[in-house]
């Protein structure tokens, strides 16, 4: 992202006694405030020092499972996830990538739905408009390769934003992208209806 970053050595990270005490601590205050948001700084960190395949799974499953259950917990209260909160962005990443990962592996009813109930919990009007474009593009059938090539403007995005984990550019405004997905759109809200009625 910064290319003026010093090329940090993982071997002498590795040696370091205050990062590798920092790791330790990250990690037992994750497991103890079960935090997503302390999760990705733990991955980041176990990332530099290229941990073992295994020490990264590990902590990939913690934050997915997590964030599935904080989404279960939001549903049942009939909260949204506050965009400016550091935890709930985490939750939100976190389930978002997951998203991400279902439309690349082609599962596009998985990563439909995800798509849609990120829509309906995330309390930012902008990311409600980009998760239903993403859900929309499942919809019509676009594959993830076309949706990113064809629908996406990464030169836009600001990688001082702490929203920027999420696609929310696309190569066309995103009222307009929602008006020619209408009918997508429509099918997207019959959808949410169930968690309405649920409400």
């Amino acid at each position: 992202m910064n290319n003026e970053m010093p090329d940090i050595h993982a071997e002498e990270l590795k040696k370091d006694p205050e990062f590798l005490a920092n790791i330790e601590r990250l990690e037992k205050e994750c497991r103890d405030q079960q935090s997503i948001a302390k999760g990705y700084q733990l991955l980041d960190a176990r990332l530099i020092i290229e941990s073992p395949e295994e020490e990264i799974n590990e902590i990939f499953t913690f934050i997915v499972n997590n964030a599935f259950d904080k989404l279960a917990e939001k549903l049942t209260e009939r909260k949204s996830f506050d965009m400016g909160d550091v935890e709930d962005i985490a939750t939100a990443r976190a389930i978002y990538e997951h998203a991400m990962q279902r439309y690349s592996e082609n599962d596009m009813k998985g990563a439909k739905e995800m798509f849609l109930v990120l829509n309906y919990t995330m309390d930012h009007a902008g990311l409600k408009d980009a998760m239903m474009v993403h859900a929309c593009a499942v919809m019509a059938g676009k594959s993830f390769e076309e949706f990113v090539e064809s629908m996406v403007d990464m030169e836009r995005v600001d990688v001082h934003d702490p929203l920027a984990f999420f696609i929310q550019n696309f190569t066309q405004p995103t009222d307009i992208l929602l008006t020619m997905f209408s009918k997508y759109v429509k099918q997207g809200e019959e959808e949410l209806k169930v968690l309405d009625e649920n409400r």
